[in-house]
């Protein structure tokens, strides 16, 4: 069963990241019919829901380092299989971004160094925000995504409602991040892209790493505090 888990951790990283990104790189500024920002939002939010419904009975649905690490920080998900599923999921986003790359290549003008969908500060940033609005902004937005995670997936919560009330937050999440960062709060889905643009998106790389996992930490601690049954 531990394949079949990092197997579906794969599987739903490389939708999350191929659909999601995908979308920005193919899909938002096409002629007269682009999808926009609002879009781009929404295309993440459905990758969550869609893979979580598909495969979340099999690993449990994190597609993200941030929400494995949060998950084990609050006493959900066992620290000896953290290692295996992040592994899984970086296997997940690198193989999405080829994909894309390959696809959005074929197209005439296609320029990887205008940014591939990658995560950025300073200059690199949609919005030009500085590191750290960056910083606080990916801190902050993966806090509050795995306190959703958490209750939405508490024995209190609805049944069968987690996938969705997850999805939305991350649409929610687009939303207001993009403008800063390009939104990442998934340090998977931000390794595929920068490693393809090469350059800036490698070396500020670390923030969409280090800001993700230590508020998904947060987040996890804090739910697990505020609510008895973690």
């Amino acid at each position: 069963m531990g394949a079949k888990k990092y197997a579906a951790e794969v599987i739903g990283t490389f939708w999350l990241t191929f659909a999601g990104c995908g979308s920005a790189v193919i899909a938002a500024g096409f002629p007269q019919v682009g999808i926009g920002l609002l879009g781009v939002a929404l295309a993440f939010g459905l990758t969550v829901v869609t893979m979580a419904y598909a495969v979340g009975h099999i690993s449990g649905g994190h597609f993200n380092p941030a929400v494995t690490i949060g998950l084990a920080a609050g006493g959900r998900f066992p620290a000896s299989q953290v290692p295996g599923y992040i592994v899984s999921q970086v296997i997940g986003g690198i193989a999405a971004a080829a994909v894309l790359y390959f696809i959005a290549s074929g197209a005439p003008g296609f320029d990887v160094a205008k940014g591939f969908a990658s995560n950025g500060y300073g200059e690199h940033s949609p919005g030009k925000y500085g590191l750290g609005a960056a910083f606080v902004m990916e801190f902050v937005m993966t806090a509050v995504f795995l306190f959703v995670i958490f209750g939405a997936t508490s024995k209190q919560a609805p049944v069968g409602f987690a996938p969705l009330a997850i999805g939305l937050a991350l649409v929610l999440i687009h939303l207001v991040s993009i403008p800063v960062t390009n939104t990442s709060v998934n340090p998977a889905r931000s390794t595929g892209p920068a490693l393809f643009v090469g350059g800036w998106a490698i070396s500020q790389l670390w923030l969409f790493w280090l800001a993700p996992i230590l508020g998904g930490i947060f987040g996890g601690v804090l739910y697990r505090w505020i609510n008895d049954e973690a």
